[in-house]
């Protein structure tokens, strides 16, 4: 009899630990299967050298690979890139930003190119924001540089954002580009133990 009740607790154990591990599941494949996060962020630039320069020597970026040319004489670009069918590509760089995201910087040739960068405003706007321990020193470090640098930095101090410090920068070429630091953390971890990708420190 004990031997009994032995088995059906652990045979009670194992189907629990299968359920527990089948809810694990299905939290871990919402959406995407097999997701881990953003492995890189793509974009363009006018001049492919210059913003290489700039992101290794001001920003600190490690230079990983170029790759390049690319063109096609029929719709691989388009069906693939979701581009015109005669842009070129003569050379990408990929790029490794310290504890973050990848890089991965292209230089475009393209009939139909808008030569123009977007506001924050626009549709397709964006920005890229690299985390800092020091604010002051950051953006002493951008203007010592010869970095435009939008303003003085703010720190948030109502909402679930509070404690947060940002500045925008802008690239030699225009891009918009951010500063954030938060060595307190935010006010929206106090109330859930959900938390947002904060690069660790080197």
């Amino acid at each position: 009899m004990k031997k009994n009740v032995l088995s059906i607790v652990a045979i009670l154990a194992l189907s629990l630990s299968v359920l527990a591990q089948g809810g694990d599941e299905k939290v871990k494949t919402k959406g995407i299967p097999g997701n881990r996060g953003a492995e890189h962020i793509g974009f363009t630039v006018p001049n492919l050298k210059e913003a290489v320069d700039f992101f290794e020597n001001v920003i600190g970026a490690e230079v990983l690979f170029e790759i390049g040319p690319f063109a096609s004489d029929d719709n691989w670009m388009e069906e693939h890139l979701n581009v015109h069918p005669r842009a070129r590509i003569p050379k990408a760089a990929f790029v490794k930003c310290a504890n973050g995201a990848n890089l991965e910087i292209f230089e475009y040739e393209s009939p139909d190119q808008v030569k123009r960068l977007p506001k924050n405003s626009d549709w397709g706007g964006h920005h890229i924001a690299f985390y800092v321990d020091d604010m002051a020193e950051a953006v002493k470090y951008l203007k010592s540089k010869g970095v435009k640098v939008q303003g003085e930095p703010i720190t948030m101090t109502e909402g679930p954002n509070a404690g947060v410090s940002w500045v925008y920068f802008l690239s030699p070429w225009g891009m918009q580009l951010e500063l954030v630091s938060y060595e307190n953390g935010q006010a929206y971890e106090k109330t859930t133990t959900k938390r947002a990708f904060t690069p660790k420190k080197l």
